[in-house]
């Protein structure tokens, strides 16, 4: 027993890798790499460097669009490649907080004179995920204002928020996010709020502020509406990594959130990982262990463990960063690769009681990401048993976790936090923006566009136009699947489904037969 122990301390001691000055550590010692690593890599380490150079430099990183990629100007503007920018970037950030202030303060008033109290975001994907993080991690429990979510086309979804809301949304300013302004889903979101304003006989407009693109389908109509605001999105940053903009820095001011010291966070990693060797280098030594572990072609999954309430959204907003980013057909050669690592957690010690038992005795078919934050709580000390406080639990089920892990030859990487504030939570949001970057050089893909995403929109909108058509071919005579795609000339089995999406929401009346060929349907 004692020669693995001294073993694991020595490997540890080699691993750790702590930035004292930014309360952050990793260890990366329970990862079963080879120490040759580092050399055999050491070219793709290389290149990625110099990948991560010219994307701060302003290189185009979009091909597909022509775009350059800079959010990691959003945190230090000073990286922007023109004058022009980095005043745009500052200006803007400084129109956003100034803004939240007013509102924050009473300087700007609901229409009926009453402060705001409560906010409500209309977006989907980063224009809303990113907030939604940091609104659980960093708001306190009575912020300035309360903040609400609709970041879905689901009706039922809807109406149980605006329900909720009730009269408060004479009370309530809307924040509507959308680059284009033609993602179908915040535009529901959108038209859904504005009939539940005008059914309390209140003007939308009014409480309706804009953060979308130049010239957009959304900044027109705010404009031609007379919205309260508007803030700019930029083409040259991506939904998944626009947290640090207008999208996310309004909704966190809002609530009282320290938006400059999040940025901080964010650019002091930035700073860490731009100049430190590969070794002690945070984000790159996490896009190795990935490389590592999934063989550089995402083999395994990535299990993410925040042992802190505040930080349970951090593996779904994970998920887009990493899965959107890395999950691609294609690498930059024209291979087909099919790269990408699937990201999934929930939290510690909650996780005990769920799906660890399948990760120490199931399938070895991912690594697991602990994060481990030491200031247990900001009140005062209180001992659930004579010298155990309920944090010293939290850590014991995180180490015990860990070891039991190990023991079964599952491999883990932690991140150290000294606690949940603005400045960590920027400073491993930015961790990870980098190691996604990192990673894609490594494995030869395009981390900034998502052609997969645009696939899906484009299917869609076709299957609604095919909705259209066969709500046209209805008639009062009953008619089977195949018979109404035999007319519309479509796939029976899309004209099926659509058929029995209208019966279900009271646009078509089915008679089921023994089959689905034999259910039929009339206008």
């Amino acid at each position: 027993m004692s020669a693995p122990a001294t073993s694991h301390w020595t490997r540890f001691q080699k691993h750790f890798v702590r930035y004292a000055d930014l309360g952050f550590s990793i260890d990366v010692s329970r990862m079963a790499f080879g120490e040759d690593l580092f050399a055999t890599l050491a070219p793709r380490i290389e290149r990625a460097f110099a990948d991560m150079k010219a994307v701060e430099s302003g290189a185009i990183a979009n091909p597909d669009e022509g775009r350059m990629v800079g959010h990691y100007w959003l945190r230090n503007p000073d990286l922007a490649p023109t004058a022009e920018l980095k005043k745009e970037i500052t200006t803007t950030l400084d129109a956003t907080l100034k803004f939240a202030e007013d509102v924050r303060e009473g300087r700007i008033l609901a229409p009926n004179g009453v402060k705001y109290d409560r906010v409500l975001v209309v977006g989907i994907g980063g224009s809303a995920l990113g907030p939604q993080l940091v609104s659980d991690a960093l708001a306190t429990a009575r912020p300035p204002l309360a903040i609400d979510f609709l970041d879905n086309t689901d009706p039922d979804g809807i109406d149980r928020i605006t329900t909720r809301i009730g009269a408060g949304l004479a009370t309530t300013l809307t924040l509507v996010i959308s680059k284009s302004g033609g993602t179908k889903e915040t535009r529901n979101g959108m038209l859904e709020t504005e009939r539940a304003y005008k059914a309390q006989g209140l003007n939308f407009a009014k409480q309706a502020v804009a953060v979308t693109g130049e010239g957009s389908e959304l900044g027109k109509h705010s404009k031609s509406q007379g919205w309260s605001a508007m803030f700019p999105m930029w083409d040259w940053v991506g939904g998944r990594t626009s947290l640090m903009s207008a999208v996310g820095t309004i909704a966190a001011a809002l609530q009282g959130v320290n938006v400059r010291q999040f940025l901080a966070g964010a650019a002091a990693m930035d700073e860490k990982t731009r100049s430190l060797p590969a070794e002690q280098n945070a984000a790159m030594l996490l896009a190795l262990m990935w490389y590592h572990a999934g063989k550089g072609k995402g083999l395994k999954d990535m299990v993410v463990l925040p042992y802190k309430d505040r930080l349970v959204l951090f593996s779904k907003y994970l998920q887009q960063l990493v899965m959107e980013s890395l999950g691609k057909e294609h690498d930059l050669d024209g291979n087909t690769v099919n790269q990408g690592i699937a990201v999934y957690g929930n939290k510690g010690s909650t996780d005990q009681h769920a799906y660890v038992q399948q990760l120490r005795d199931g399938v070895n078919n991912f690594f697991a990401t602990f994060i481990q934050v030491g200031k247990a709580r900001s009140g005062e000390a209180f001992e659930v048993e004579p010298g155990f406080q309920s944090g010293d639990y939290l850590q014991g089920f995180l180490r015990g976790t860990r070891k039991a892990l190990a023991e079964s030859a599952r491999e883990s990487i932690t991140l150290g936090i000294a606690e949940v504030n603005a400045f960590s939570l920027g400073m491993l949001i930015g961790l990870f923006e980098r190691t996604v970057s990192f990673y894609a050089s490594l494995v030869n893909i395009n981390a900034y566009h998502q052609p997969g995403v645009e696939a899906g929109k484009k299917a869609a909108t076709a299957f609604l136009k095919l909705m259209g058509e066969v709500k046209g071919a209805l008639t009062a005579s009953s008619q089977t699947a195949d018979e109404v795609a035999t007319t519309l000339g479509a796939d029976p089995e899309d004209v099926f489904h659509l058929l029995t999406h209208l019966a279900a929401n009271g646009q078509a009346v089915v008679t089921l037969g023994a089959s689905p060929a034999a259910d039929s349907f009339a206008s």
